[in-house]
Protein backbone atom coordinates (compact mmCIF):
# COMPACT_ATOMS: atom_id res chain seq x y z
CA UNK A 1 0.00 0.00 0.00
CA UNK A 2 1.27 3.13 -0.99
CA UNK A 3 2.01 6.34 1.77
CA UNK A 4 -1.21 8.24 0.14
CA UNK A 5 -3.00 4.70 0.18
CA UNK A 6 -2.32 4.51 3.65
CA UNK A 7 -3.48 8.06 4.34
CA UNK A 8 -6.86 7.14 3.35
CA UNK A 9 -7.35 4.33 4.91
CA UNK A 10 -6.43 5.93 8.25
CA UNK A 11 -8.46 8.81 7.81
CA UNK A 12 -11.58 6.93 6.74
CA UNK A 13 -10.73 4.83 9.94
CA UNK A 14 -10.50 7.51 12.11
CA UNK A 15 -14.19 8.97 10.66
CA UNK A 16 -15.74 5.60 11.08
CA UNK A 17 -14.53 6.01 14.52
CA UNK A 18 -16.02 9.14 15.11
CA UNK A 19 -19.06 8.27 13.27
CA UNK A 20 -20.57 5.72 15.92
CA UNK A 21 -20.94 8.94 18.90
CA UNK A 22 -22.48 10.74 16.10
CA UNK A 23 -24.93 8.17 15.01
CA UNK A 24 -25.61 7.67 18.65
CA UNK A 25 -26.08 11.16 19.35
CA UNK A 26 -28.52 12.08 16.45
CA UNK A 27 -30.72 8.78 17.22
CA UNK A 28 -33.32 7.71 16.76
CA UNK A 29 -34.17 10.48 13.68
CA UNK A 30 -37.20 8.44 12.57
CA UNK A 31 -40.19 5.17 14.03
CA UNK A 32 -38.62 2.31 15.95
CA UNK A 33 -40.17 -0.43 15.40
CA UNK A 34 -40.94 -3.10 18.30
CA UNK A 35 -41.77 -6.80 17.03
CA UNK A 36 -43.74 -8.56 19.31
CA UNK A 37 -43.78 -12.24 18.17
CA UNK A 38 -47.34 -13.04 19.88
CA UNK A 39 -50.61 -11.75 18.39
CA UNK A 40 -52.07 -7.99 20.15
CA UNK A 41 -53.94 -8.27 23.67
CA UNK A 42 -51.48 -11.37 25.10
CA UNK A 43 -49.31 -10.55 28.03
CA UNK A 44 -45.92 -9.65 25.23
CA UNK A 45 -47.79 -7.47 23.83
CA UNK A 46 -49.33 -5.26 26.50
CA UNK A 47 -45.83 -5.05 28.59
CA UNK A 48 -44.61 -3.84 25.16
CA UNK A 49 -47.16 -1.35 24.62
CA UNK A 50 -46.59 -0.10 27.89
CA UNK A 51 -43.02 0.59 27.22
CA UNK A 52 -43.17 1.63 24.33
CA UNK A 53 -45.45 4.31 24.73
CA UNK A 54 -43.51 5.69 27.71
CA UNK A 55 -40.05 5.01 25.14
CA UNK A 56 -41.92 7.51 22.54
CA UNK A 57 -42.30 10.04 24.79
CA UNK A 58 -39.16 10.39 26.36
CA UNK A 59 -36.74 9.31 22.83
CA UNK A 60 -38.31 11.87 20.70
CA UNK A 61 -39.63 8.90 17.82
CA UNK A 62 -42.22 6.72 18.08
CA UNK A 63 -41.71 3.13 19.11
CA UNK A 64 -44.69 1.26 16.61
CA UNK A 65 -45.74 -1.98 17.94
CA UNK A 66 -45.79 -4.75 15.69
CA UNK A 67 -47.00 -8.52 16.02
CA UNK A 68 -45.93 -10.97 14.31
CA UNK A 69 -47.47 -14.23 15.53
CA UNK A 70 -46.34 -17.63 15.04
CA UNK A 71 -43.93 -20.43 15.45
CA UNK A 72 -43.61 -19.56 19.39
CA UNK A 73 -42.01 -15.86 19.00
CA UNK A 74 -39.28 -18.16 16.39
CA UNK A 75 -41.13 -16.19 12.59
CA UNK A 76 -40.53 -12.49 14.79
CA UNK A 77 -36.90 -13.48 15.63
CA UNK A 78 -36.49 -14.24 12.11
CA UNK A 79 -37.56 -11.77 11.02
CA UNK A 80 -35.46 -8.88 13.58
CA UNK A 81 -32.32 -10.92 12.85
CA UNK A 82 -32.29 -10.50 9.28
CA UNK A 83 -33.00 -6.71 9.42
CA UNK A 84 -30.68 -3.95 9.22
CA UNK A 85 -28.51 -3.63 12.55
CA UNK A 86 -29.46 -0.06 12.95
CA UNK A 87 -31.13 0.42 15.94
CA UNK A 88 -34.33 0.81 14.20
CA UNK A 89 -35.96 -2.70 14.06
CA UNK A 90 -35.99 -4.06 17.83
CA UNK A 91 -36.83 -7.32 19.38
CA UNK A 92 -39.44 -8.22 22.53
CA UNK A 93 -37.17 -11.25 23.97
CA UNK A 94 -38.81 -13.52 26.30
CA UNK A 95 -38.37 -17.23 27.42
CA UNK A 96 -39.62 -18.47 24.31
CA UNK A 97 -36.41 -17.39 22.34
CA UNK A 98 -33.84 -19.04 24.61
CA UNK A 99 -35.95 -22.26 24.52
CA UNK A 100 -36.55 -22.17 20.73
CA UNK A 101 -32.82 -22.57 20.20
CA UNK A 102 -33.03 -26.69 21.59
CA UNK A 103 -36.82 -27.30 20.73
CA UNK A 104 -36.85 -26.02 16.88
CA UNK A 105 -34.67 -28.16 14.97
CA UNK A 106 -34.34 -26.16 11.74
CA UNK A 107 -34.45 -22.76 12.67
CA UNK A 108 -32.22 -20.38 10.20
CA UNK A 109 -30.67 -18.50 12.95
CA UNK A 110 -29.18 -18.79 16.44
CA UNK A 111 -30.60 -16.20 18.72
CA UNK A 112 -27.70 -15.81 20.66
CA UNK A 113 -24.81 -15.84 17.92
CA UNK A 114 -27.19 -13.52 15.74
CA UNK A 115 -28.41 -11.00 18.03
CA UNK A 116 -27.28 -8.46 20.50
CA UNK A 117 -28.48 -7.69 23.86
CA UNK A 118 -30.05 -4.52 24.80
CA UNK A 119 -31.36 -4.49 28.14
CA UNK A 120 -34.14 -6.71 30.75
CA UNK A 121 -36.98 -5.46 31.40
CA UNK A 122 -39.68 -7.20 33.73
CA UNK A 123 -39.06 -10.28 35.83
CA UNK A 124 -42.42 -12.34 36.52
CA UNK A 125 -44.70 -15.53 37.21
CA UNK A 126 -46.75 -17.47 34.70
CA UNK A 127 -50.46 -17.97 36.51
CA UNK A 128 -51.63 -21.56 36.48
CA UNK A 129 -55.55 -20.31 35.83
CA UNK A 130 -58.47 -22.59 35.08
CA UNK A 131 -62.03 -22.15 33.92
CA UNK A 132 -64.22 -21.05 36.89
CA UNK A 133 -66.16 -24.45 36.88
CA UNK A 134 -63.38 -26.58 36.84
CA UNK A 135 -64.06 -28.90 39.19
CA UNK A 136 -60.02 -28.54 40.77
CA UNK A 137 -60.05 -25.57 43.45
CA UNK A 138 -56.07 -26.14 44.37
CA UNK A 139 -53.19 -27.29 42.48
CA UNK A 140 -53.18 -31.08 44.16
CA UNK A 141 -56.75 -30.92 43.83
CA UNK A 142 -56.05 -30.71 40.02
CA UNK A 143 -52.92 -33.39 40.15
CA UNK A 144 -55.51 -35.72 41.58
CA UNK A 145 -58.11 -34.83 38.76
CA UNK A 146 -56.02 -35.75 36.40
CA UNK A 147 -54.20 -38.85 37.66
CA UNK A 148 -57.84 -39.78 37.97
CA UNK A 149 -58.46 -39.10 34.00
CA UNK A 150 -55.26 -39.55 32.27
CA UNK A 151 -55.26 -38.48 28.63
CA UNK A 152 -58.51 -36.75 28.86
CA UNK A 153 -57.30 -32.73 30.17
CA UNK A 154 -55.33 -30.50 27.95
CA UNK A 155 -53.18 -27.41 28.55
CA UNK A 156 -53.56 -24.58 26.36
CA UNK A 157 -50.44 -22.25 25.40
CA UNK A 158 -49.52 -19.64 23.68
CA UNK A 159 -47.94 -21.69 21.02
CA UNK A 160 -44.95 -24.15 20.81
CA UNK A 161 -41.86 -23.19 23.04
CA UNK A 162 -43.22 -20.23 24.74
CA UNK A 163 -42.61 -20.23 28.73
CA UNK A 164 -46.21 -20.83 28.52
CA UNK A 165 -45.82 -24.30 26.92
CA UNK A 166 -42.54 -24.83 28.73
CA UNK A 167 -44.20 -24.33 32.11
CA UNK A 168 -47.15 -26.70 31.03
CA UNK A 169 -44.82 -29.05 30.66
CA UNK A 170 -42.44 -28.68 33.42
CA UNK A 171 -45.71 -29.43 35.67
CA UNK A 172 -46.76 -32.17 33.81
CA UNK A 173 -42.91 -34.14 34.09
CA UNK A 174 -43.01 -33.31 37.83
CA UNK A 175 -46.20 -34.37 38.67
CA UNK A 176 -46.53 -37.32 36.82
CA UNK A 177 -49.33 -36.81 35.11
CA UNK A 178 -50.77 -36.91 31.08
CA UNK A 179 -52.16 -34.39 30.08
CA UNK A 180 -52.26 -32.93 26.31
CA UNK A 181 -50.82 -30.11 25.10
CA UNK A 182 -53.14 -27.62 22.30
CA UNK A 183 -50.79 -24.69 20.95
CA UNK A 184 -52.47 -21.09 19.86
CA UNK A 185 -51.27 -18.30 18.05
CA UNK A 186 -50.99 -16.54 21.44
CA UNK A 187 -52.35 -16.29 24.74
CA UNK A 188 -55.27 -14.25 23.82
CA UNK A 189 -56.77 -16.66 21.20
CA UNK A 190 -56.53 -19.36 24.24
CA UNK A 191 -58.95 -17.56 26.49
CA UNK A 192 -62.18 -17.50 24.45
CA UNK A 193 -61.61 -21.74 24.65
CA UNK A 194 -60.16 -22.14 28.50
CA UNK A 195 -63.19 -19.60 29.89
CA UNK A 196 -65.64 -21.99 28.41
CA UNK A 197 -63.49 -25.79 29.06
CA UNK A 198 -62.70 -26.56 25.99
CA UNK A 199 -59.46 -26.73 27.35
CA UNK A 200 -58.51 -27.36 31.21
CA UNK A 201 -55.71 -25.34 32.05
CA UNK A 202 -53.19 -22.60 30.87
CA UNK A 203 -49.55 -21.18 32.49
CA UNK A 204 -50.05 -18.14 31.12
CA UNK A 205 -48.15 -14.72 31.87
CA UNK A 206 -49.57 -12.29 35.36
CA UNK A 207 -50.15 -9.67 32.68
CA UNK A 208 -52.41 -11.76 30.39
CA UNK A 209 -54.08 -13.67 33.36
CA UNK A 210 -54.44 -12.05 36.67
CA UNK A 211 -57.46 -9.59 35.64
CA UNK A 212 -59.43 -12.46 34.52
CA UNK A 213 -58.56 -14.45 37.58
CA UNK A 214 -59.78 -11.06 39.99
CA UNK A 215 -62.88 -10.95 37.31
CA UNK A 216 -63.53 -14.38 38.20
CA UNK A 217 -63.79 -15.44 34.58
CA UNK A 218 -61.28 -17.65 35.43
CA UNK A 219 -60.06 -19.72 38.86
CA UNK A 220 -56.50 -19.41 39.44
CA UNK A 221 -54.57 -22.14 41.26
CA UNK A 222 -50.95 -20.78 41.74
CA UNK A 223 -48.49 -18.96 40.57
CA UNK A 224 -45.46 -21.15 39.26
CA UNK A 225 -42.75 -20.20 41.24
CA UNK A 226 -40.74 -21.55 44.65
CA UNK A 227 -42.39 -19.07 46.74
CA UNK A 228 -44.96 -17.06 46.33
CA UNK A 229 -45.12 -14.46 44.18
CA UNK A 230 -44.97 -10.36 46.24
CA UNK A 231 -47.66 -8.82 43.94
CA UNK A 232 -50.29 -11.79 44.68
CA UNK A 233 -49.30 -13.22 48.04
CA UNK A 234 -53.15 -14.61 48.32
CA UNK A 235 -52.39 -17.10 45.42
CA UNK A 236 -49.89 -19.88 46.50
CA UNK A 237 -47.33 -21.28 44.57
CA UNK A 238 -47.02 -23.97 42.58
CA UNK A 239 -43.67 -24.87 44.26
CA UNK A 240 -45.96 -25.49 47.78
CA UNK A 241 -47.06 -28.39 46.55
CA UNK A 242 -44.86 -29.84 43.65
CA UNK A 243 -41.47 -29.70 45.68
CA UNK A 244 -38.69 -27.55 43.39
CA UNK A 245 -41.49 -26.36 40.95
CA UNK A 246 -40.39 -22.90 39.12
CA UNK A 247 -40.41 -21.64 36.06
CA UNK A 248 -40.67 -17.43 36.31
CA UNK A 249 -41.01 -15.22 33.13
CA UNK A 250 -38.17 -12.23 31.98
CA UNK A 251 -38.81 -9.75 29.33
CA UNK A 252 -36.30 -7.89 27.62
CA UNK A 253 -34.88 -6.36 24.21
CA UNK A 254 -32.30 -7.05 21.52
CA UNK A 255 -31.25 -5.89 18.08
CA UNK A 256 -30.14 -7.77 15.13
CA UNK A 257 -25.82 -8.25 15.33
CA UNK A 258 -23.76 -5.67 14.40
CA UNK A 259 -26.07 -3.02 15.81
CA UNK A 260 -23.72 -0.20 17.29
CA UNK A 261 -22.51 -0.08 20.45
CA UNK A 262 -23.20 3.26 21.33
CA UNK A 263 -27.17 2.85 20.04
CA UNK A 264 -27.00 0.38 22.16
CA UNK A 265 -26.11 1.94 24.98
CA UNK A 266 -28.51 4.81 24.32
CA UNK A 267 -31.50 2.40 24.26
CA UNK A 268 -30.27 0.11 27.60
CA UNK A 269 -30.19 3.93 29.20
CA UNK A 270 -33.33 4.98 27.94
CA UNK A 271 -35.33 1.05 28.80
CA UNK A 272 -33.30 1.53 32.69
CA UNK A 273 -34.68 4.97 33.16
CA UNK A 274 -38.37 3.69 32.15
CA UNK A 275 -37.79 0.87 34.42
CA UNK A 276 -36.94 3.40 37.42
CA UNK A 277 -39.64 5.53 36.83
CA UNK A 278 -42.13 5.33 39.85
CA UNK A 279 -45.22 5.54 37.97
CA UNK A 280 -43.98 2.85 35.40
CA UNK A 281 -43.34 0.58 38.88
CA UNK A 282 -46.85 1.07 39.81
CA UNK A 283 -48.34 0.03 36.29
CA UNK A 284 -46.26 -2.94 35.58
CA UNK A 285 -46.96 -4.17 39.46
CA UNK A 286 -50.71 -4.03 38.69
CA UNK A 287 -49.69 -6.59 36.36
CA UNK A 288 -47.96 -9.03 38.66
CA UNK A 289 -44.14 -7.96 37.04
CA UNK A 290 -41.54 -6.20 38.94
CA UNK A 291 -38.80 -4.49 36.80
CA UNK A 292 -35.34 -5.98 35.86
CA UNK A 293 -32.93 -3.24 34.70
CA UNK A 294 -29.74 -4.89 33.61
CA UNK A 295 -27.01 -4.12 31.29
CA UNK A 296 -26.70 -5.59 27.61
CA UNK A 297 -23.27 -7.56 29.05
CA UNK A 298 -25.80 -8.83 31.79
CA UNK A 299 -29.16 -9.00 30.14
CA UNK A 300 -27.05 -11.55 27.60
CA UNK A 301 -25.79 -13.62 30.75
CA UNK A 302 -29.49 -14.19 31.98
CA UNK A 303 -30.14 -15.58 28.14
CA UNK A 304 -27.32 -17.67 28.05
CA UNK A 305 -27.88 -19.04 31.16
CA UNK A 306 -32.04 -19.90 30.06
CA UNK A 307 -31.11 -21.33 27.19
CA UNK A 308 -29.28 -24.07 28.81
CA UNK A 309 -31.55 -24.30 31.40
CA UNK A 310 -34.44 -25.13 28.88
CA UNK A 311 -32.63 -27.25 26.68
CA UNK A 312 -32.09 -29.98 29.98
CA UNK A 313 -35.69 -29.68 29.99
CA UNK A 314 -36.46 -30.08 26.07
CA UNK A 315 -34.72 -33.05 26.41
CA UNK A 316 -35.70 -34.30 29.48
CA UNK A 317 -39.03 -34.11 27.91
CA UNK A 318 -37.98 -35.39 24.58
CA UNK A 319 -40.35 -33.12 22.74
CA UNK A 320 -39.58 -31.20 19.23
CA UNK A 321 -40.04 -29.23 16.93
CA UNK A 322 -39.47 -29.42 13.50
Amino acid sequence: MTGRLRGVALALACLAGLASPAVAQDYPTRPIHFIVGFAAGGPNDIVARILGEWLSNHMGQQWVIENRAGSGGMLAAGQVLNSAPDGYTLMFVAPNNAIGTSLYKKLPFNFIRDSVPIAGTLRLANLMIVPPDFPAKTVAEFVAHAKANPGKLNFASSGNGTSVHMSGELFKLMAGIDIVHVPYRGSSAAYPDLMTGKVHVMFDNLPGSINFAREGKLKALGVTTAQRWPSTPDIPAVGETIKDFEASVWYGIAAPKGTPAPIVEKLNKAVNAALADPKMVARFAELGAVPMPMSPAEFGKLVAEETEKWRKVVEFANISVD
